[in-house]
């Protein structure tokens, strides 16, 4: 036997080889795209997703009817919520007097932090 007849041989058994193995990695995706196509995956956390639009929906709703109109924050102490354009008028309106806009601010601020009053302990 010659030796060029050794080296035709390896050489056709390695092309062999090399055309298996595209052609497997062929059949392998073809199977995945069919895969694909016969049984749709839905994107993980869909459901979530949709979800969470809509509460961010209802908050921002929630958010523009606080900015955009007059309400109550705490009625038993008094404490109202108005409108962004009305608040910037008053304030405008309020500090033509500093000092006594401080006063007034300061005032306001005691009374919307004022701690109810707390129950004496029943061991005293």
């Amino acid at each position: 036997m010659n030796s060029s007849d050794t080296d035709n041989n390896c050489c056709g058994r390695s092309y062999s080889v090399t055309v298996a193995v595209v052609l497997a990695c062929l059949v392998f995706v073809g199977l995945v795209w069919k895969m694909r196509q016969y049984a749709p995956v839905e994107p993980l956390g869909a459901e979530r997703g949709a979800e969470r639009a809509k509460a961010l929906h209802e908050i921002r709703a929630v958010e523009a009817d606080a900015l955009n109109n007059v309400g109550w924050v705490d009625q038993t102490k008094g404490l109202v919520r108005l409108p962004i354009e009305d608040a910037k008028a008053l304030a405008l309106r309020a500090w033509q007097n500093p000092a006594q806009a401080r006063a007034d601010l300061l005032a306001r601020v005691e009374k919307a932090n004022a701690k109810p009053p707390e129950k004496p302990s029943e061991f005293e």
